[in-house]
């Protein structure tokens, strides 16, 4: 979380209330997810991901729903040509927002201007049910610096969930397929795996900006060569919250991500989000991941807020 007026106080359910505020009073400019999320004092990837899982949208997503709709409605309530509304709601050409209004309604403007149903999308207004409050099973460790070396992808808030999964087969295939065989490694990049245990660690790094965030799957480095297109990182020291899953993968870990974003930050009465980093942790040693008791964790780092 960035340091700022408002950062430490605001809780999580006004932030995302608060990001929707802003996307509202903003659909007639050119924002981005970037910008909604440094009015409300919160890195890109950690509003990004609590905003999915609090209201089912991306921001972009949000963002391009309402301004299709409030095009329709001006289409139906005003005699404005299609090509002032496509650029009120920052479409650089009717053409491209033809195609995405006829998309989003399944009529094309002309079609909604002469009577045609559309798709209506108001804005969200979140009520949550927070249960549970932070009595979720967790434990606050505090941690010295330590290094992971790993893979690394970039990856937009946008199309991480399905695309992170895919990265990992990618890498599984192309660098860990020889040695889970039971071979030896055959070059630099197989020997950094086994050497690291990469694979115990997914990391996200949000430190570039423009809705994008770095992944690695990683693991803990033990020092030596580091083969050309891999990278080191280094967490500081500093307090995280560990929040333990058991169960099938992804569910049991989602279920978890889902809830520490909807229950425990939202109720937490003593800890805030902090850093730029995240770690998922999977067992390597004992169990698949298909397994009903299978082993991981997600590690998020956190400060104590100020009273």
């Amino acid at each position: 979380m960035q340091s700022g007026k408002g950062a430490h106080e605001m809780e999580w359910l006004t932030t995302v209330r608060a990001a929707i505020g802003y996307i509202e009073d903003h659909l007639e400019e050119d924002i981005s997810a970037q910008d909604v999320a440094e009015h409300v004092y919160l890195s890109p990837y950690f509003l990004q991901r609590g905003f999915s899982l609090m209201t089912g949208y991306g921001i972009s997503e949000y963002i391009r729903d309402r301004r299709l709709y409030e095009a329709a409605v001006d289409l139906r309530e005003t005699d404005d040509r299609v090509i002032d509304i496509a650029l009120r709601y920052c479409y650089d050409t009717p053409e491209s927002f033809t195609k995405a209004f006829s998309r989003f309604h399944g009529a094309t403007p002309s079609q909604v201007r002469s009577g045609a149903g559309i798709n209506t999308f108001l804005p969200l207004t979140i009520r949550l049910n927070i249960q549970g409050g932070d009595q979720m099973e967790y434990t606050i460790t505090p941690m010295f610096p330590f290094k992971v070396i790993g893979f690394q992808k970039i990856f937009d808030n946008e199309t991480a969930y399905e695309e992170i999964p895919r990265f990992w087969d990618e890498i599984c295939e192309k660098y860990a397929a020889n040695v889970y065989a039971g071979n030896d490694p055959a070059n630099a990049y197989e020997q950094a795996l086994v050497d690291n245990c990469i694979g115990e660690y997914g990391v996200c790094i949000d430190d570039i900006g423009g809705g994008r965030f770095r992944y690695l799957v990683a693991g803990r480095y033990t020092g030596g060569d580091v083969p050309e297109g891999m990278v080191v990182y280094e967490f500081p020291r500093g307090e995280w919250a560990v929040f333990s899953c058991t169960g099938p993968l992804p569910e049991a870990m989602q279920s978890v991500n889902t809830r520490i974003y909807s229950e425990w930050l939202p109720g937490n009465p003593d800890y805030e989000l902090s850093g730029n980093a995240t770690a998922e942790w999977y067992d390597c040693i004992n169990g698949e991941k298909t397994d009903p008791d299978y082993r991981s964790a997600i590690w998020i780092p956190v400060r104590k807020k100020e009273h």
